[in-house]
């Protein structure tokens, strides 16, 4: 039994999922909520990995950004109380590699449909895109949404489509979160 499965089995903790295309409030959402229940949140490995990279990312890097998310992803769960907030998961990794190398590694799509969450929240694309130096894809954000609500779909795993400002996102969020 890893991690994961470890923490899964002890405790009745949530583990609440942000997904969707870029710069659509899922880390801003996450660390919210995180800070409003006391708890902890997984940020996106992806910005510490690249940030310290030095060079720009390939195929390979995409691999490594996986298991570091995942790895972080049971790291923070120990710290988590009634919820833990997920900021990116494999989901994002198979449609990032997908869009970007036309293929998906094999080991990413395993962990898709390995690890279980009580929800999944697919980011709306109506809050302004904000430039930033990770950020690649601006002007697919409407084609980049629909890939995500379809796989999410396939999946059929529990999920919520999350639209609005951010405080009308979070005051959603929070009357889920109660209802859970």
């Amino acid at each position: 039994m890893n991690v994961y499965d470890e923490v899964c089995y002890i405790c009745a903790m949530k583990r609440i999922l942000f997904t969707g295309p870029e710069s659509t409030g899922k880390s801003a959402l996450a660390t919210r909520l995180a800070e409003e229940w006391d708890t902890a949140w997984v940020p996106e490995y992806a910005r510490t990995y690249l940030e310290q990279l030095g060079r720009p990312y390939n195929e390979a890097d995409l691999l490594n950004i996986a298991k570091g998310q995942l790895q972080w992803e049971d790291q923070y769960a120990e710290k988590a109380t009634d919820f833990l907030f997920i900021d990116t998961g494999m989901l994002v990794m198979k449609v990032w590699s997908e869009f970007k190398y036309n293929r998906c590694h094999p080991w990413i799509l395993e962990q898709l449909q390995r690890r279980q969450y009580d929800l999944w929240v697919l980011c709306g694309i109506d809050i302004p895109w904000e430039p930033g130096p990770m950020r690649e894809n601006p002007n697919e954000r409407e084609a980049l949404y629909g890939i995500y609500r379809q796989e999410l779909q396939q999946l059929g795993v529990p999920f919520i489509e999350l639209w609005g400002s951010r405080e009308e996102r979070v005051a959603r969020m929070q009357m889920v979160l109660e209802r859970m």
